[in-house]
């Protein structure tokens, strides 16, 4: 298994004979079933488990195995393997809307999963063959791969409209080391995690050890700059402390009626459900009256244009607060949208926003005019059609409590929604319906992006939800208080205090992108320098 060699100081150094690893991993089904496996241990990372320095251990592992010299084809096929490994089990809340309607879309539900996860390997995969392409050396391919990688998980956050979810980085979500997302977003976190993980190959076989060390001291200086950037104030206190609060001070009050998806529009329970969201938004409140109260997305039983007798009792309900709630409309041309009307007190809406980055088949069909005419639509789609998206990213204001950037339900796993906006919002709004998520893995991974979009901006969200989790989040991204999924409720906050606009709101991904020239160049160097000795030593 090994034999000796020499080291730059002429010093005897053991080093691993990788022929009997190239035979297991090289192995046809063998190599792509390792890969597959070690493709779901590394999205026990995500939330809601959240084992980072697992995955952080097996994307280190997967780096040592396929840079092996396997050929560029071989290596894009583990790599494939390991991404659908990883994306079947990160993702696998997305086959829980199909049994909403089960004997309409249940059957659909495995092709969905086999169909999301293979497609979004397919970056990992292109990552992994080039990486075999462009490097001369196993220390040169480990650092393409760092290269491709992070490039392949920014380019799936924009390629047909993007999908940035289960993101190598997202990983940190939840710890100190999440803070870094301030100065480069979820980019950065996921170049630093790709780096800590090449470093024991980048280090060489006889150095596995200080590699593995020096890794593991990469992935938690983050950790160090977090401890220093959030205060030291107890998640408890802070919305009590004078300094988390905006002034002046706001309270805003979130509503979770716990509407389930397959009860939310059957007739029989669209007045319980209506009657519960009243109920919740006249609740006496314990402290300061509301100055806004907020509705989940889709959640007023009307559409817009014959909403005014709704309109009617939610601000008898609300008194003297404003409101922003969730509510359906069509326009002039007969468009159904998915919209946020906010309510001054009196119950006149004085604006509309319509969500415009909308949840390909799920709000519409790409290609819909094709699909429409087969009765095709979105599974979130009115029956009559698939939504059109809004006009674009803007603010909305309200009253005491604004200006706020609305962000319903699947915009708020974009951070160039909000890079879009010209000002500067005192907070985001985030309105959405997790209840097509289910009970499990969807709603805390949705929540955990919104905890990752404050970090990125400063800014602090609220978010009220559906069924859960409804919650207030400053803007270090900590949960200040929550409602439980699965339950009915309402939560009084005030509005947390907004810090300065972060590195990452002002340069987005640019220093990430800065930092990916450099290593590709070090990495062409590395491959460069390879091809060199060799043609020296065959000369």
């Amino acid at each position: 298994m090994s034999a000796t060699g020499s080291d730059a100081g002429g010093r005897q150094a053991a080093r691993i004979d990788p022929a009997p690893v190239l035979r297991l991993v090289g192995a046809r089904w063998r190599g792509l079933g390792l890969a597959f496996l070690l493709g779901a241990v590394a999205a026990l990372g995500q939330v809601p488990v959240s084992l980072p320095w697992l995955a952080l251990a097996v994307y280190a592992l997967a780096i040592g195995l396929f840079t092996l010299p396997l050929g560029w084809r071989v290596a894009a096929w583990r790599g494939w393997a390991f991404g659908t490994g990883h994306f079947a089990l990160a993702l696998f809340w997305i086959v829980e809307p199909f049994f909403v309607d089960p004997l309409r879309h249940g059957w659909l539900a495995p092709f969905a999963l086999v169909f999301m996860a293979g497609g979004l390997a397919l970056f990992w995969a292109a990552a992994f063959g080039l990486a075999q392409a462009l490097g001369r050396g196993q220390a040169a391919r480990a650092l393409w791969l760092v290269v491709a990688l992070a490039g392949a998980e920014m380019l799936r956050s924009v390629v047909f409209t993007g999908f940035p979810w289960a993101l190598v980085g997202h990983i940190w979500i939840g710890t100190p080391q999440m803070q870094l997302a301030a100065l480069g977003g979820a980019d950065a976190l996921t170049l630093v995690t790709l780096a800590a993980a090449a470093l024991p190959t980048l280090m060489g076989a006889h150095r596995l050890v200080l590699g593995a060390i020096t890794g593991a001291a990469l992935a938690a200086l983050p950790g160090a700059y977090g401890a220093w950037r959030v205060p030291d104030a107890p998640l408890d206190t802070p919305l009590n402390a004078p300094l988390a609060v905006a002034e002046p001070a706001v309270t805003v009050r979130l509503i979770q009626p716990n509407a389930p998806q397959h009860l939310k529009w059957r007739p029989d329970m669209i007045g319980v459900f209506w009657e519960r969201a009243l109920d919740l938004t006249a609740a006496p409140a314990e402290g300061p009256a509301p100055d806004l109260v907020l509705w989940p997305e889709t959640s007023v039983p009307y559409l817009l244009e014959s909403a005014a007798p709704g309109f009617a009792r939610m601000e008898e309900a609300a008194g003297a607060a404003w409101i922003a709630a969730g509510i359906q409309r069509q326009d002039e041309d007969g468009h159904w949208r998915n919209s946020l009307v906010a309510l001054a007190p009196g119950g006149e809406p004085v604006d509309v926003y319509d969500k415009h980055h909308l949840v390909p088949f799920g709000e519409y069909m790409p290609l819909g005019e094709v699909f429409e005419r087969w009765g095709i639509f979105g599974l979130a789609a009115n029956l009559t059609g698939s939504y059109r998206p809004g006009e674009g990213a803007r603010l909305m204001e309200l009253g005491p409590a604004g200006p706020a950037m609305p962000l319903i339900c699947y915009e708020a796993i974009f951070s160039r929604e909000i890079r879009a906006v010209p000002e500067r919002p005192r907070w985001l709004l985030h309105a959405t319906n997790d209840a097509w998520f289910g009970r499990l893995s969807g709603p805390y991974q949705h929540l955990g992006q919104a905890q990752l979009r404050a970090v990125e901006f400063g800014l602090p969200v609220l978010r009220a939800a559906n069924t859960g989790v409804s919650a207030a989040i400053d803007a270090h991204g900590r949960v200040l208080a929550a409602i439980p999924l699965g339950h009915a409720g309402h939560l009084d906050v005030a509005l947390p205090r907004a810090l300065p606009p972060t590195a990452f709101a002002r340069l987005g991904s640019l220093p990430v992108l800065a930092a990916l020239a450099v290593l590709a160049c070090i990495a062409a160097a590395l491959s460069l320098r390879k091809a060199l000795a060799r043609g020296r030593g065959q000369g």
